[in-house]
């Protein structure tokens, strides 16, 4: 659905030294704790279907851009990018804990961090990014054990269910409490898009029988799958309460013009980031 930035009053956009970038109220409660974005197109130096925010590093985009790209996003949330650590995505469900020596890698340095969808930490001053364009970004604030997740949930992942794996992941290292945990599902491609043949609804109500209720046919035969609301019941299923949870409506492909959509573009776009760091 095309979306109004300021029709929403739990999902924000905000402009800063000239970026654009979208927040969740919920996790900006906790702004004394904790910095968090979701980057638009807006504001950057890349050019053609990079234009102009890219930040996906494998790209065809010249490393240059990349780089003042994130230079760009991190003064505009006062991080450093230096101690960023950046995932590298299969559409998958491993979380990866993220510590000290991590920082820089897959920017700044070579990066063991392979074949992951998302990372978590409890380290302050270490930035958390992972990468998008349609797929739903997912950020996790336990404010009590003062723990962050971000996690890249596209239709893969939901099946395996990488919403759970990452409360999981939080429980095993930090003791992390579901009932203290706040989620933002942000800005990805929604239900009026998300088009699919019978062997996506297969691979979904087959693993998630109880998905069912989130796919309608389409009068073109075509099956058309609410992903958000998937990952929204997972989470309350492993025990998030549902009021700690805000869910973005802003579907990326419907709003191409604001985010890179890798349906929208026909596959031919740049990445949009989830950034989160604990002050």
């Amino acid at each position: 659905m095309k979306k109004a930035w300021f029709d929403s009053p739990d999902v924000l956009y905000i402009e800063k030294d000239g970026i654009g970038y979208v927040q969740f109220a919920n996790l900006r409660k906790f702004d004394n704790m904790v910095t968090h974005c979701f980057t638009t197109r807006n504001g950057g130096v890349s050019r053609n279907e990079y234009s102009t925010l890219n930040l996906g590093v494998s790209k065809d985009d010249p490393k240059e851009n990349v780089m003042e790209n994130f230079r760009r996003i991190s003064k505009a949330l006062g991080i450093s990018h230096e101690n960023m650590v950046l995932s590298n995505q299969v559409h998958g469900s491993r979380i990866y804990v993220v510590d000290e020596k991590d920082k820089g890698k897959g920017l700044t340095r070579d990066s063991d961090i392979l074949g992951v969808d998302g990372l978590v930490t409890d380290k302050p001053g270490i930035a958390l990014v992972t990468f998008y364009a349609d797929c739903a970004p997912l950020f996790f604030l336990d404010p009590v054990r003062k723990v962050i997740a971000v996690s890249h949930s596209g239709w893969r992942g939901t099946v395996k269910q990488i919403a759970r794996e990452t409360i999981k992941v939080m429980k095993e290292n930090f003791e992390c409490q579901p009932e203290d945990v706040i989620a933002a599902i942000g800005p990805s491609i929604g239900q009026c898009c998300f088009e699919t043949g019978q062997e996506v609804y297969d691979e979904f109500t087959d693993k998630l029988p109880w998905s069912r209720e989130y796919c309608k046919m389409s009068d073109a035969g075509k099956w058309h799958i609410n992903l958000r609301g998937i990952i929204k019941k997972t989470l309350t299923d492993v025990g998030l309460k549902e009021g700690n949870i805000c869910v973005s409506d802003i579907c990326t492909k419907c709003n191409k013009d604001i985010f890179f959509s890798y349906r929208g573009d026909n596959g031919k776009t740049g990445s949009l980031a989830a950034i989160m760091q604990l002050l």
